[in-house]
């Protein structure tokens, strides 16, 4: 990839696709071209077609996805699992059909299975069943890594997948039912203070341990895959560490500035004990995070109010 390169990133609307466009200008790549969900429907091949028989993009960005928590995943899997690979395949089929010499899809840590060795690794991947949850998701985007494997091994075309940790930062879902970890424990402590109430109750006892990567980090690591000649198929980015969600609880509730008392409901389910992901490849290929929790929390936090009072916040 030159500075020159015409890139399309699908999905810009959303946090991945906004922070990928923010890194790829910041590192000088001006050409880039984005399309709302209204303007093409990645589920429509005969759509993508023609955007790309017109647009003849040199690189492929595929960071749009139907994405949402638990409640959403168990409630829609029909809509998860036909979105998520419809769009996958358009794009990455319709990209080696129109000459698109180098295509980057996003994946998620929930393609490896449910109980999986911790940290997790990328020999991991389909070494035993899926989280019941997100398997529909997880089925979609395990589909769109295989894809972007198998054309490159059989066509010898550069497409290659990178599959990130927990993500947080600009324009974050904050969605009561489709909003993950972070920002649903962002949004209720900022209307708990808002409200002055006495007390927030929190599910469980808090002691599972998540990693977030901040999405800004995750954006200057696929820059930098992006411009390697021989990336790896497939390759975790992560922060490298983890914390409890007690923990995780106690910054957001300091950045917020919430005064009341956390209580913890232990009648209500943890969830799996640890997801922490194995980013020595990433790591090993010259590649770290800057930006800690807390640091990474309030700039978030900040976006957050900004979006809330613009009317951007997608909640």
């Amino acid at each position: 990839m030159n500075s020159d390169s015409k890139i399309y990133v699908a999905g810009h609307r959303g946090m991945v696709g906004a922070g990928t466009v923010r890194a790829l200008q910041a590192k000088g790549y001006t050409n880039i071209v984005t399309r709302t969900r209204a303007e093409l429907d990645l589920t429509n091949s005969v759509a993508v077609d023609q955007f790309l028989a017109d647009e003849k993009p040199d690189v492929i960005v595929v960071a749009a996805a139907k994405v949402g928590g638990i409640h959403a995943n168990n409630t829609y899997p029909a809509e998860f699992i036909y979105e998520n690979l419809a769009s996958a395949q358009n794009c990455i089929h319709g990209a080696y059909k129109h000459g698109v010499g180098r295509v980057l899809f996003l994946g998620s840590s929930c393609i490896y299975p449910k109980l999986a060795e911790q940290p997790m690794r990328e020999d991991a991947l389909l070494t035993g069943p899926l989280e019941p949850t997100n398997e529909a998701y997880a089925i979609a985007k395990i589909a769109g890594l295989k894809l972007c494997e198998y054309y490159r091994k059989q066509y010898g075309v550069c497409y290659h997948s990178a599959m990130p940790t927990n993500l947080y930062g600009p324009r974050d879902n904050y969605h009561g039912e489709n909003s993950h970890v972070l920002p649903a424990l962002l949004r209720r402590f900022h209307e708990a203070k808002e409200s002055g109430a006495p007390s927030i109750t929190l599910w469980g006892t808090g002691s599972p341990m998540r990693e977030f990567l901040h999405v800004d980090d995750l954006a200057a690591a696929l820059v930098y895959l992006l411009e390697l000649e021989e990336p790896p198929d497939l390759v975790n980015v992560g922060y490298g560490s983890d914390v409890t969600i007690k923990e995780l609880a106690e910054i957001i509730r300091d950045v917020v500035g919430f005064e009341g008392e956390l209580v913890w409901d232990t009648s209500r389910p943890d969830g799996s004990p640890r997801k922490l992901m194995d980013s020595s490849r990433m790591r090993a290929l010259g590649w770290t995070p800057q930006i800690d929790l807390p640091a990474g929390v309030r700039q978030t936090y900040a976006s957050f109010l900004e979006e809330m009072t613009s009317g951007e916040l997608r909640a």
